[in-house]
């Protein structure tokens, strides 16, 4: 939402049960940074936007929620959706 640029496709999305949108990959050439997180007592990698420097959330492995079994679990608040054209 801070830069607009392009993060995530709706066909990445999906049902994780966790209350927050979750994707299975970012888009190609998406310029995300991943950062260790080691607050809150948990081991986490946090996901900024590279070119907004904006918190979207986290991404964690090996739940098998997908076949990818990586989920990006994103803050809705720092998302714009946008239709495809």
């Amino acid at each position: 939402r801070a830069c607009g640029e392009p993060l995530f496709e709706s066909d990445k999305k999906f049902d994780a049960g966790c209350g927050w949108p979750s994707f299975d990959r970012p888009m190609e050439n998406t310029a995300l940074e991943e950062i260790r997180d080691t607050s809150h007592g948990m081991i986490r990698t946090e996901v900024r936007s590279t070119h907004g420097d904006s918190h979207l959330g986290h991404v964690f492995e090996g739940e098998g929620f997908s076949p990818k079994n990586i989920r990006h679990c994103v803050n809705s608040i720092s998302m714009k959706f946008a239709p495809a054209e």
